[in-house]
Order: C-alpha cells, then structure tokens, then sequence
C-alpha cells in the first residue's frame, strides 16, 4: 500500500508539473506557436491546449472522481495525439516518443490511484 501510495503521488507529481510547465510554455513561447503551425494546428488551438494543460492538472488533485477521470482520458488522448500528429508530419523520433512516455507515466498515475481507490 505504501509503495501504491508513493507511486501514485510521483507519477501524478511529473504529470503535473510536466503540463503547468508546458503549459506556459505553449501559451508564451513563439517557438511552440510556430511548432503548432509546423503540425498544421491554427494558433487558437495552442491557446486552448495551454489552458486545458492548466486545468487538467488541477483537476488531477482533485478528490471529485468523475473530475480526476477526465483529466486523465483528455490527457491520454493528447498525448497519443500528440505522438501520431509529430509520426505524420515527419519529426523525428524522440518527439513521437515523448508522447507514449508520458502516456505510461499518465498510465502509471492511474493505475496506482485506482489501486488506493479500491483498498
């Protein structure tokens, strides 16, 4: 149980901080702007991702279920997105890659929160 319960606080912790941080990123660098662009993405959409990153990882924390699921299913989704939209414009490897590693740390978070949800 306790090392569920470490397990779950680490992974939730990088997930978290991984999107406050890129968040901001995506909401203030022109570089990410102009990354968007190369992805085929209009600029309206890097300011909707940047606040949805803001708000999910929010919601991660909170103890309301249904909240905290959603969160996790609009993160999965983005970053399996995220991989297939670098794979088909032709980024290299470790961008198609970064989304399917923080989908198994996002896998992880969740997979150690429903283990302390139904102990």
């Amino acid at each position: 149980m306790k090392a569920t319960k470490i397990s779950y606080y680490i992974t939730t912790g990088i997930i978290s901080a991984m999107m406050v941080y890129i968040a901001f990123e995506t909401l203030t660098k022109p570089e990410v702007k102009a990354s968007m662009a190369h992805l085929g993405f209009p600029d309206y959409f890097r300011i909707e991702l940047g606040i949805t990153k803001l708000i999910g990882a929010v919601l991660l924390w909170l103890p309301v279920r249904l909240l905290k699921e959603t969160a996790y299913i609009g993160f999965a989704i983005m970053f399996v997105s995220a991989s297939i939209a670098h794979y088909a414009v032709g980024d290299p490897a470790d961008k198609v890659i970064a989304g399917i590693v923080f989908l198994a740390i996002l896998i992880a978070s969740y997979v150690s929160h429903y283990k302390l949800q139904n102990n």
